[in-house]
Formats: C-alpha cells, structure tokens, sequence
C-alpha cells in the first residue's frame, strides 16, 4: 500500500468523520449492564448500538451487511461483516460500547458524558476504552481498500457488556459460530501500553476471581463493653482468615494455585519495556505523600502488575460510617475481594483453594458465607507467525518511527481467553490507544487523538499482510 496515502486518508477521516461522532457517542450514558440494572428499559446500550450502526452504514463499505443482534436478556451486540478482496479466513475485529460509570470528581470544565477536546485530547467517558475502537476498524478497512491494499474477510464485533465481565458474550459466540466461520487473526483495540512513542502489544492478560465473603457471628450487633471478650469479632475472624491468602507484610499471595513459572520470554519481553519506558509504572500511579510502590525496582512492578496474583479488598459492608459508629459489636462483615490471577493460571482451580482456605478450622467457628462469585481465566498471547511479526516491524517503522514492544496488561479482558480457546490457531494483535495517564474507569478520561490514527493505521498495514500471507 501507498504509506503515505494511508496516513493522509487515516487523518482526514479522523477529523472529518470520526471525531464529530464520537463526540456523539460521548454524550450517551451507556453504562454497562452491572452498573445500571434497569439498562433494558433506559435504551442507552442500544442507543449507544444504533449510533455506531448508523455511522457505519454510512460510510459504504462495499458489500457489507450490519446487524444488532439481540438475544433475549441479554445486552445488544452489533455485528459489521465486511467480505474480503481476497479469501484468506476471517479477520475478528473487537471492541465495545458499554461504559464505566461516571463517578464524580471530574475536573472544572469535563464532565462524563460532555465531549470536550483541548489539542490532542479528547475528555469524556467511553472516549479511550474504547468507543473509537468501532470507528478505528472501520477506517482501518477503508483505509486498505483506498490504497491499493487487500484484506480478507472482516468481521467487526462491537459488544455492550464488556465492563461487566462480557457475561452474555459465550451466548453470542455460539450464535454466531457458523456466520463467523475460521477466524484467522483477532485485532483488539481495547488496550494500550506505556508511552503514546510506539505501538505496544499486549502479550498477556491477568484473570480474575472477585467474591465477596462474609463472617457471621451474632444474630444482632450487641453493646461492645457488654459483649466484647464474650462474643468473637467478625472483623478479627475475617482478618485472620485473610492472613491466610496474603502476607500482609509484602503482599505476597500464599496460595500456591494463584502463583505460576513466569516463561522466560515474557521476563525479557518486561525487561526491554522497562528499557523503553524507564520510570513509567512507578510514575503512573499518584501515590499519596511518602507511599512508596511495592517493589524500588521498575523490572519487578512489572512482572508484579502482569504475572503475578494480586489482592484488593475493593469493598465492605456491615460497618457503618465512623460519624455513625456506636459501641456496637456488630454481627457481621463482608469484604468484597479481587484477585488478579497470573495469565496462565486456572481459576476455577484457584477458587477453590481459596473458599477451602476460608472455611477450613474457622477461628470461634463462625459462619462463613459467599455470594457474588466471578470467575475468569487470563491469557497468553501465542507465538507470533512471521508474517505478523515482520508487518508489525514495518508498520512501526513506517508509522511510529519507534520499534514496538509489549505490555503485559495487569486487567483483564474475558474475550480474549474465550477467543483462545474457540480459535486455537488464530492470532492476536491486542493494542490501543490507551496511556498510562488515560484515566480509564476514572473521572477526566481521555483520547490521545493522534495515538489513536497512528494505531488505525498500523490496523490497515496488518490488514493487508494478513491477506498476503
């Protein structure tokens, strides 16, 4: 392809086309399923389908048909198949279009669902993660077909549940497994990497286990002087039982099915992004005061956010605000737990180690209850063929002018282990347009608009080696 016309063409469908709608799409509050049980009758997920379909339509895509498809309660997925120059299997194209609430604290002059672009900026909530992905693939496609390019067979799936775990996306896949055919190359534009220098490719993605576990030990709250040192404390049998699963001293995760062999490719794959982006996951984070990050050395936060298990404590119930406390011992505590699991560990395995962990000889022998169970798997990125490989070399060449490298990614994205497993010999490019300073899940998001072309156009230069593969 013309480099040169691909740039130019990217830009000016960015400016002229893209970026007037995804304001649009800014402005609809799509909240994801879990964040808004009355999603169904509100309309904003199928708002937020219709916008896009329309956009799409729109642009004329030789041959292409476009679908939102609606299983019964279940969030509504839109599907654009874009039929091939050549026939070279099924290229998958991913995002989606559900959002993260809004959450307050936005600075003066943003807002969640108020667009605003300050130079290279675009502020609103779904702008990064990742309502331009629909947009991105489409110009990706476009940009092929203009240039003298040639691309296999499209499929661009655009899915609303996303930030609640992709639950309704099993449901989909099936459906659609005969429409879908042989998919040969996943393209993920829900990710990103350290610096808006390079294109980075996400390697590896951590599962996860949340659960929410309770410790009951009274049938009502009781006066604490009357019945401290008589009754047990919920909150001293759940810290005890944490001990358990973590040394609370380092952070370390003491069960052994959480913990796995870093491969020793994905060590060296840590060690170059440390290089290139010296500093970088200490500074990404604002630490309060004198907080210092869990490792000095840049290496091992690292391998720690990617490969290693992790555990939050991301909630509570059954205490009361301070202003509000008396001098109760309270019947209860639930603590809701979120544990990140290295990519190739198993979580079903894992989960059961934990629950064993938590109900096995129960300090005072109280009740320990769990609710709210989520499970899912992480993802190992496999060998790139070489034909990827030499197209991403080129590509960051002829875009970035930077040699790209990897990023294992410390989230999770419950597809790509879905599509793992259902596509065994497809492969994946998973990248983005989101930094380290995007604000993902969090108020003031932002777009880097010039990243964002730059990741369309290395999408088009991939496009057209796959199909001359």
């Amino acid at each position: 392809m013309d480099t040169a016309a691909v740039k130019q063409g990217v830009r000016e469908v960015w400016e002229a086309a893209i970026l007037p709608s995804l304001r649009d799409f800014i402005a609809i509050p799509a909240l994801s399923p879990t964040f808004d049980a009355d999603w169904a009758a509100n309309g904003h997920l199928d708002a937020a389908a219709e916008h896009l379909r329309a956009w799409i339509a729109g642009r004329g895509l030789p041959g292409a048909t476009l679908e939102v498809v609606r299983l019964p309660d279940r969030s509504p997925l839109l599907v654009v198949d874009v039929p091939g120059t050549v026939d070279a299997g099924t290229v998958l194209l991913y995002g989606h279009l559900d959002k993260q609430p809004p959450v307050g604290g936005w600075s003066e002059g943003l807002g969640p669902w108020t667009p605003v672009q300050r130079d290279e900026r675009l502020y609103g909530r779904g702008s990064a993660d990742d309502g331009y992905a629909g947009y991105a693939a489409t110009a990706a496609i476009e940009a092929v077909r203009a240039n003298g390019g040639e691309h296999s067979r499209c499929v661009i799936l655009l899915e609303t549940g996303e930030e609640s775990g992709s639950p309704d996306l099993p449901a989909y896949l099936e459906h659609l497994a005969d429409r879908l055919g042989e998919v040969a190359l996943v393209v993920c534009l829900d990710s990103g990497g350290q610096d808006y220098q390079r294109l980075w490719l996400t390697t590896s993605l951590r599962g996860l286990i949340s659960i929410d576990v309770t410790a009951r030990v009274l049938d009502a709250g009781q006066h604490s002087g009357l019945a401290g040192g008589v009754a047990p404390s919920s909150f001293r049998v759940l810290r005890a039982l944490l001990d358990r699963l973590e040394d609370s001293a380092t952070g370390e995760l003491l069960i052994p099915e959480l913990t796995v062999e870093i491969p020793a490719e994905r060590v060296a794959e840590a060690k170059a992004t440390a290089e290139a982006a010296p500093g970088t996951m200490r500074a990404t984070f604002p630490l309060h005061g004198s907080t210092r990050p869990m490792a000095d050395d840049e290496l091992e936060l690292i391998l720690n956010n990617s490969w290693r298990p992790t555990l939050s404590v991301v909630g509570a119930s059954g205490m009361p605000e301070p202003a509000d406390a008396g001098n109760v011992l309270r019947p209860f505590t639930t603590l809701s737990l979120s544990f990140r699991l290295p990519p190739t560990a198993d979580a079903k395995a894992a989960l059961e180690a934990i629950q064993k962990a938590l109900t096995t000889d129960v300090p005072n022998d109280a009740t320990i209850e769990f609710s709210r169970v989520d499970i899912a798997n992480g993802w190992n990125a496999p060998a790139l063929a070489p034909w990827l490989r030499d197209a991403l070399d080129r590509a960051s060449h002829e875009v970035f002018g930077s040699p790209w490298r990897t990023v294992g990614l410390g989230g999770s994205i419950p597809f790509m282990g879905l599509l793992a497993e259902r596509y065994p010999a497809a492969q994946f490019v998973i990248t983005g347009a989101l930094g380290p300073d995007s604000n993902a899940h969090v108020p003031d998001e932002w777009l880097h608009v010039p990243q964002a072309m730059r990741v369309t156009e290395t999408v088009a230069h991939v496009l057209d080696a796959q199909a001359r593969a």
